[in-house]
């Protein structure tokens, strides 16, 4: 039977609202996890109506107001913008316990937050990131886009063979508790650039930031592109989506 994952489009959302429902979803499949096997049922089919059969996983797509979050292994000095210049421009500003540095998240870019139970698809945290990579690269190329890796640095890249003319289409960074995952990635397909200007993405100073609509030379249908990340993500992870609880 193929893991139960449901789908959350939130549209546009301030940074807060997104992360407290991250936070609940994730104990929720904890804490459903861990009754599950207090109760003896392991990977017994569950009735219906019982709480336990709720879905194992979710994922929400969202579109933020701007905002720079900061990993757990980042350095706030990578935020090379004044509080004032932040404040001007309406930039909110987060630490977080994701994996990671500095990022940005602001309208036109596709943020996903899977919380995804990894126990029901492969315990390995490399694959699981490699795959939310290959989702986005095969979007890219839904385009006629390129796009790959560069060895030793998480993301997607456009001309990743370039060195330091390689540029970023799309971030990752996530956190695990108990194999179940929460933040995610970030797509940029139709994202003001010039907001990057206030970091060092990622904490990478050498090599430069780029969107979908930047490199295809027109302004996409971001409901589209969207659309058609979740379809790769689907069909890479094999899961049975619905927006129903």
């Amino acid at each position: 039977m193929k893991p139960k994952v449901r789908f959350h489009a939130l549209g546009h959302s301030a940074y807060t609202p997104a992360l407290e429902l991250q936070e609940r979803l994730m104990k929720g499949v904890i804490e459903r996890k861990k009754n599950r096997r207090n109760a003896g049922l392991g990977g017994q089919e569950i009735s219906e109506d019982s709480e336990l059969s709720l879905p194992d996983s979710h994922l929400i797509f969202v579109e933020h107001a701007h905002v720079l979050t900061l990993g757990k292994t980042g350095s706030a000095t990578h935020v090379v913008a004044s509080e004032e210049r932040l404040k001007d421009l309406g930039v909110e500003y987060f630490p977080t316990n994701r994996g990671g540095d500095i990022t940005y998240h602001g309208p036109g870019q596709l943020v996903g937050y899977p919380i995804l139970d990894l126990e029901q698809f492969y315990t390995d945290i490399g694959k699981y990131m490699r795959m939310l990579e290959e989702a986005i690269i095969l979007t890219c190329a839904d385009y006629g886009l390129e796009t790959g890796r560069i060895k030793g640095l998480t993301g997607v890249w456009v001309n990743p063979e370039a060195g330091l003319g390689a540029r970023k289409i799309a971030a990752l960074g996530v956190k695990c508790s108990r194999w179940v995952t929460m933040h995610g990635f970030a797509f940029n397909i139709n994202t003001d650039l010039q907001f990057f200007e206030l970091i060092v993405p990622c904490g990478i100073g050498d090599r430069g930031v780029t969107s979908l609509s930047k490199e295809c030379g027109r302004t996409m249908d971001y409901n589209e592109v969207s659309a058609r990340v979740l379809k790769h993500l689907t069909e890479l992870f094999e899961w049975n989506v619905s927006d129903k609880a």
